[in-house]
C-alpha cells in the first residue's frame, strides 16, 4: 500500500479557534485544558487521590452524598448504556418519558437489552406531566422510569421531574435521568428528588471535555445492580466491574487519564464556585440571551413555562435557511451554534464557560450580523 498523504491539522482547523456556543461541546477553562494535557499512571496513589476527588466533587454536584459514582471512558451515550444495562434486562420493564431525540434514545437502548418498553409523550414539544405518569403507573407496573431533565434537541425542560421521581419512589419504581445539560447549570438534587440514577457528560454543563462521562447510582439502584444474576451485555460498561476501579482502586481497563484529570479540575471549579452562585450566573446569562434574542425580533421556540435555560432554542424566521445562518456565523464571525433535530430552530448553549459575558455578547453580535446579511433586519 502506498504511503498516504495526510493533511496536517493546521490545514484542517480554522486559523482562529471557533467560539463554541452551541449545545456542546463547550469552551473549556484554561486549567481544564491544562489538566487534559497531562498523562500519569492510571493506577497508584496519585490516581487514587484523583478518583476520590472526583467521587467527592460529583456527589456535591449531583447533590447525592451517598451515591455510587462511576466515571466512564466514553460520551454521555456510554453512560446511558451503563445505566440501562445495569437496571434493565429481559423480564423487566421501563416507562420512557419522550420529549425529543435524546429522551427517545433511552427507549431504543432499553429495547436492545430485552426490556419491555412503553413510551409516554405529550402534545407537541410539551414534556410529560406528573398526572400523565401517574395514569401510566396506574395501568401497569414498571421497574424503571427513564427520563431526560433537559431535552437538548428542542430546548425543553422536564419541569415535573422532582414530582415524577417522588411519585415513582412511593410506588417502588426506580427513576433514571439524563441530566447532561442540567447538572452543573440548573438545580438538580438527586437525593431530595429520589432519583436513583443520573448521568452527566463532560462536554456540556460540567465544563469539561467530550469523551468522559459520569454515572451516579443511589444505594437503592445499586442494590438492583448487585442483585442481577446474569451477565450484562457490555463488559466495559458493567457497573459492577467498573466499581473495582472507581470504588476500590483496582484495575478494570486503562482509564482515560487526561479526561479523568480534566474532569477532576472541572468539578473542582464547580465546588469552588458553589452551586448557588453557579446557578445564579447561568440564570442571569441565559435570561440575557433570551431577552436580546426577542429584542432582535426573533421568537424563542419553547414556551417559558418549560423552557430549558441551558440550551436556548430559537425559531428560524421564515425565508431564512437555518444552515446558511449557522454557516455565516461560523465563517464570517467565528462563532458556532447548533442546528436542529426535526425542528426549524437554531440553538445557543448557556453552559459553563459559555455564560461568560464576552462570549454571550460575541454570539449575539454574530447572530445579528448573520441575520442582517440574510435580509432579516434585527433591532
Amino acid at each position: 500500500m502506498k504511503q498516504p498523504d495526510i493533511t496536517p491539522l493546521t490545514g484542517i482547523l480554522p486559523a482562529e479557534p471557533l467560539l463554541l456556543m452551541g449545545a456542546g461541546p463547550v469552551p473549556i477553562h484554561p486549567d481544564v485544558a491544562k489538566a487534559n494535557s497531562i498523562v500519569i499512571n492510571h493506577l497508584g496513589p496519585s490516581m487514587n487521590q484523583v478518583i476520590e476527588g472526583i467521587r467527592t466533587s460529583a456527589r456535591y454536584v449531583f447533590q447525592a452524598e451517598d451515591a455510587y459514582i462511576l466515571g466512564i471512558s466514553g460520551p454521555a451515550s456510554a453512560a446511558f448504556e451503563m445505566v440501562v444495562t445495569s437496571l434493565l434486562w429481559e423480564g423487566r420493564s421501563a416507562l420512557v418519558l419522550v420529549q425529543g431525540t435524546f429522551s427517545a434514545r433511552w427507549a431504543e437502548m432499553a429495547r436492545r437489552v430485552g426490556a419491555d418498553v412503553d413510551e409516554l409523550t405529550n402534545d407537541g414539544i410539551k414534556p410529560p406531566t406528573v398526572e400523565q405518569v401517574e395514569a401510566a403507573l396506574d395501568k401497569k407496573k414498571y421497574d424503571v422510569i427513564l427520563a431526560t431533565h433537559g431535552e437538548t434537541s428542542s430546548g425543553v425542560l422536564l419541569t415535573d421531574l422532582a414530582k415524577i421521581s417522588e411519585l415513582a419512589h412511593r410506588r417502588g419504581v426506580l427513576t433514571a435521568v439524563d441530566a447532561v445539560t442540567t447538572i452543573g447549570a440548573l438545580e438538580f438534587n438527586m437525593n431530595e428528588w429520589h432519583i436513583d440514577a443520573a448521568i452527566a457528560g463532560g462536554q456540556k454543563a460540567l465544563g469539561s471535555i467530550p469523551g468522559f462521562s459520569i454515572a451516579a447510582f443511589s444505594p437503592l439502584a445499586w442494590e438492583t445492580v448487585q442483585s442481577r444474576t446474569s451477565s450484562t451485555p457490555h463488559w466495559t460498561l458493567d457497573a459492577r466491574l467498573a466499581w473495582a476501579f472507581w470504588g476500590e482502586g483496582k484495575y478494570h481497563y486503562t482509564a482515560p487519564v487526561p479526561g479523568t484529570l480534566a474532569t477532576y479540575e472541572a468539578l473542582k471549579q464547580i465546588v469552588d464556585e458553589g452551586l448557588e452562585n453557579r446557578f445564579e450566573r447561568h440564570l442571569e446569562a441565559s435570561r440575557n440571551v433570551q431577552l436580546q434574542v426577542e429584542k432582535m425580533g426573533l421568537e424563542l421556540f419553547a414556551p417559558e413555562e418549560f423552557r430549558l435555560l441551558s440550551v436556548v432554542a430559537i425559531t428560524v424566521p421564515d425565508n431564512i435557511d437555518g444552515d446558511q445562518l449557522r454557516h455565516l456565523m461560523r465563517e464570517n464571525y467565528g462563532v458556532e451554534i447548533s442546528g436542529a433535530f426535526g425542528h426549524n430552530i437554531v440553538r445557543i448553549g448557556q453552559m459553563a464557560e459559555q455564560t461568560r459575558t464576552i462570549r454571550v455578547n460575541r454570539a449575539l453580535a454574530a447572530l445579528a450580523g448573520a441575520l442582517d446579511e440574510l435580509g432579516f433586519k434585527p433591532d
